[in-house]
């Protein structure tokens, strides 16, 4: 029961951790805005908007190093290695007086000196009313509904968008390891449907998180993927040069994606579709200097027309992983 306990503890830090990311986003979007302004205005409110800018990435520094906080300690609460340090560091976390954490801390402290016989009672409880993850929800869907059973994809690709859009889903490993799983499934439509669902976290990973590390495994796990539903996802991060933060020696340091968009970049290369094509030959005038020259070589090396995949990789819409 203990564990329960700290997982539910584990949960409340991670969704501090999702709030503060949330808000790290919205300043992420309006930071690409008043980019645009400052460009376009030559006035004298180019300066107020400059003063605006640099606020908001100072509030960015501070969101990222507080992120990482409310992380590290949710990794921390299942580590520890005996009673005395989980009470020490629950301890620490009830300090903090905070509104979402306190009654997950109180409940695992109650757990830690709940006699045996109310243990058991608990657990006979918590049992009875484990209900179902939301990842299973959407893949027992896959398998009995209608409309995710037809022929049109359409209820599968909404199906996949509104599960990764649902607030902390997205960020939640197990959410995308129970998905990963279902990519091995023996029904097709299944398969698909974790594939599309599986793209679109990973897409809110690469686009929208502020840790570009986080960002960047996504993108390497995309670039691993055989559905055709990647190369939109893969374009895009492609097109989309954007700042956030890594660990560095002196802490979380402000850093840009371009080794991101050079794993996208050589991945639809392996693709060579014609949107592909496209979307190198609009790179050869991008800011960053790596991306156009492998851009251009990639043109150079493959001139002509792209019409498919140059490893020999299984396109098909449901395509399961390594098919």
């Amino acid at each position: 029961m203990i564990g329960l306990g700290l997982r539910q503890v584990k949960d409340a830090l991670n969704r501090k951790a999702d709030d503060l990311q949330r808000e790290f986003v919205n300043i992420s979007e309006r930071l690409e805005d008043l980019g645009r302004k400052i460009l376009e205005d030559r006035g004298e409110a180019r300066q107020e908007l400059r003063a605006e800018q640099a606020e908001l990435r100072e509030r960015q520094q501070v969101l990222a190093g507080e992120i990482n906080i409310w992380r590290e300690r949710g990794r921390h609460v299942l580590m520890q290695s005996g009673q005395n340090a989980l009470r020490k560091l629950l301890g620490e976390l009830l300090a903090l007086e905070d509104p979402l954490l306190t009654p997950a801390v109180q409940h695992a402290l109650y757990l830690l000196d709940a006699p045996d016989d109310e243990l058991a009672r608990l657990g006979e409880s918590s049992e009875r009313s484990i209900a179902e993850t939301p990842a299973l929800r959407l893949i027992k869907r896959a398998r009995i509904e209608n409309d995710m059973r037809g022929t049109d994809p359409v209820p599968r690709r909404r199906a996949a968008v509104e599960f990764a859009n649902r607030p902390g889903i997205s960020q939640d490993d197990r959410h995308l390891a129970e998905i990963e799983t279902a990519r091995q499934d023996p029904d097709p439509l299944v398969r698909e449907v974790a594939d599309l669902t599986a793209i679109q976290i990973l897409r809110f990973r690469a686009m929208r998180v502020a840790d570009l590390e986080i960002a960047h495994a996504a993108v390497k796990q995309l670039a691993t993927m055989e559905n055709r539903a990647v190369l939109p996802v893969l374009i895009e991060v492609l097109e989309h040069p954007r700042t956030g933060f890594a660990q560095g020696e002196h802490g979380a340091e402000e850093q840009d994606n371009a080794k991101t968009r050079l794993v996208a970049l050589l991945r639809l290369v392996e693709w060579h579709t014609p949107d592909a094509q496209l979307a190198l030959q609009a790179r050869r005038f991008d800011r960053d200097e790596h991306i156009v020259k492998a851009a251009l070589r990639a043109l150079e090396l493959f001139p002509g027309e792209w019409t498919g995949p140059i490893k020999g990789q299984d396109a098909s819409p449901g395509a399961p992983k390594g098919g």
